[in-house]
């Protein structure tokens, strides 16, 4: 355990269109190399797309997929008596949020459409709809945690 005094967390303004701080940790995520007006129009035109392709609030749909990869469970590695084992763990809430930006925007970028916009736009109403890359990733992790309920004794 560290002896030092426990990392200050620091909080993020909203974004500039929607002043929303999930919007703004997401735009975080999303930008390469510090070049965040473009990571901004990314994901703006994302959503634009997202709004033309299901007549309803951009928005409100990334929310909701959001909402829907949010994992429940997951394994951590526990080193026990010279053995290791995946102990099942609950997720804390601002971890469940990173990890479903991460699973959108990585799943995102390895579709092959025409444009990253497209990608995230199309990832984003998959999520949305409760399908896609990043609700089989949510499905796996969980899935994974049931198996290794034997374990759940060695939480720590």
């Amino acid at each position: 355990m560290s002896r030092r005094k426990r990392a200050v967390k620091r909080t993020t303004d909203g974004d500039p269109k929607y002043n929303d701080k999930v919007v703004q940790k997401f735009i975080n995520k999303l930008m390469y190399d510090g070049k965040k007006s473009i990571a901004e129009k990314i994901f703006y035109d994302s959503l634009g797309i997202v709004h033309e392709k299901t007549k309803d609030d951009g928005l409100k749909i990334f929310r909701q997929a959001i909402d829907n990869v949010k994992p429940v469970l997951e394994v951590k590695a526990r080193r026990i008596g010279g053995s290791n084992y995946q102990v099942p763990v609950e997720v804390r809430s601002d971890r469940k949020l990173y990890l479903a930006i991460r699973w959108i925007i990585s799943f995102a970028r390895l579709r092959n459409e025409k444009s990253m916009e497209e990608n995230l736009a199309l990832e984003i109403i998959d999520a949305a709809n409760n399908r896609g890359s990043s609700i089989k990733k949510k499905e796996d992790t969980f899935r994974m945690a049931e198996a290794n309920k034997a374990f759940a004794h060695f939480r720590w």
